[in-house]
């Protein structure tokens, strides 16, 4: 893609992987799972645990379905399965017999720089948060399309400092300003290095157990799913699983 010539001269060390592609992997299958009520007063979609790797899941935290996505914030493949799966996934989640939870799947400086806002907020916003993220892609891509000589800049900068001015280059900062993040604590999560190193490790750690080829990818119950790259691909894959 032309938009992001500038940025191989910034580019993490990480395994870059391509949007859509599929793994072979063992089929899930189960006896139908029983629905489990939320706590009094709640919902599990809204109830949001941090893992001990740092990732966020939603849901009822001994759902007997436990669905893992692999995704990148700048890969077209994954905001398209966010716009339709989605709400899809909140409904299974709320009958306590399904947990979900996103992993960044990092591939480029923009998608670092993305999934370090999408978690300024905490747990509670992150899925709202990421959500709108994956909506603003198209108008994320316009805003970076050109501006190869600023990315050029961006290599000259301190790791702390990259993540944020690739922000102010992609109109990411006003973007989560907009949205109830306010530009200290934004400037302060783009700077957060330990944070930043953890995804990439994160991404090291996928391929090395599942090898991920490609996002977004899924995992039931800790299997890798294969040839399920959107929502009708993957869906009777959950229903194997019990739902």
């Amino acid at each position: 893609m032309k938009a992001f010539t500038g940025l191989a001269l910034v580019a993490v060390s990480l395994s870059l992987a391509a949007c859509n592609s599929s793994e072979e992997a063992a089929k899930p299958s189960g006896a139908p799972v029983a629905a489990v009520p939320a706590p009094a007063g709640t919902t599990w979609s809204a109830t949001v645990n941090e893992t001990p790797e740092g990732n966020f899941v939603m849901g009822n935290p001994d759902a007997k379905v436990k669905l893992v996505e692999y995704g990148s914030f700048t890969c077209s493949h994954c905001a398209e399965f966010a716009e339709t799966a989605s709400p899809e996934i909140r409904k299974l989640v709320d009958t306590g017999k399904m947990s979900y939870e996103f992993r960044t799947y990092v591939r480029d400086p923009i998608d670092l720089t993305t999934a370090l806002l999408a978690r300024c907020g905490g747990k509670d916003v992150f899925y709202p948060l990421s959500e709108q993220f994956f909506a603003n892609q198209g108008a994320m891509f316009e805003k970076v399309q050109g501006q190869d000589d600023a990315f050029k800049g961006v290599e000259q900068l301190s790791p702390a400092q990259r993540p944020v001015a690739i922000a102010q280059i992609a109109g990411l900062i006003d973007f989560a300003k907009q949205r109830g993040i306010s530009e200290d604590q934004a400037k302060q999560c783009l700077a957060d290095t330990a944070t930043a190193e953890k995804l990439a490790k994160g991404v090291e750690a996928a391929n090395n157990q599942y090898q991920i080829t490609g996002t977004p990818s899924f995992l039931i119950n800790g299997v890798l799913v294969d040839n399920a790259a959107n929502w009708a691909s993957l869906e009777p894959r959950l229903k194997e699983a019990g739902l």
